[in-house]
C-alpha cells in the first residue's frame, strides 16, 4: 500500500501545482481567491502527508488515511471531468489530462491495496 499511496499524493500534489496555474480557485469560487486556494491546500497537503507517515508506519489509522487518498485521486479526476464536460476549457493541455487520469489510476491502484490489506486482515483475524 505504500507505493499506491506514495504515487496517489505525489499526482495530488502536481495536479494542485498545475491548478495553480489554470487558476483553479475561480473555478471553484473558493472565497478569498487565491488566498483561499492556498488555505485549502495548506490543509488537505497536510493530511495527505500525515497519512503517508501512517501507512508508512502501519499504524491502525493508515486505513483510514488511504481511503481519504483515494477518495481524492478518485474524485480529483471525476470532478474535473465533470468540468470539462461542462465547457470549462482549463486543464487541456496534454500533461494536466494525463496528471488528471494518473490521479484516477493511482487512486483506484490504493483502493484496490487497501481492500487487499482489510481482507487480509479479515483472514487473519478468523
Amino acid at each position: 500500500m505504500t507505493r499506491s499511496y506514495f504515487w496517489t499524493m505525489l499526482c495530488l500534489i502536481l495536479h494542485q501545482v498545475d491548478a495553480a496555474y489554470w487558476r483553479e480557485w475561480e473555478m471553484f469560487h473558493v472565497p478569498g481567491g487565491i488566498q483561499g486556494f492556498l488555505v485549502f491546500n495548506l490543509a488537505a497537503i497536510a493530511v495527505v502527508l500525515v497519512g503517508y507517515r501512517h501507512v508508512l508506519l502501519a499504524t491502525a489509522q493508515a486505513k483510514l488515511y488511504a481511503g481519504i487518498c483515494a477518495a481524492l485521486g478518485a474524485g480529483t479526476c471525476l470532478i474535473h471531468a465533470g468540468f470539462a464536460l461542462a465547457g470549462l476549457e482549463q486543464f487541456h493541455l496534454p500533461l494536466s489530462v494525463a496528471i488528471i487520469v494518473l490521479c484516477l489510476a493511482s487512486g483506484v491502484w490504493l483502493l484496490c491495496d487497501l481492500r487487499r490489506v482489510q481482507g487480509q486482515r479479515t483472514r487473519q483475524a478468523a
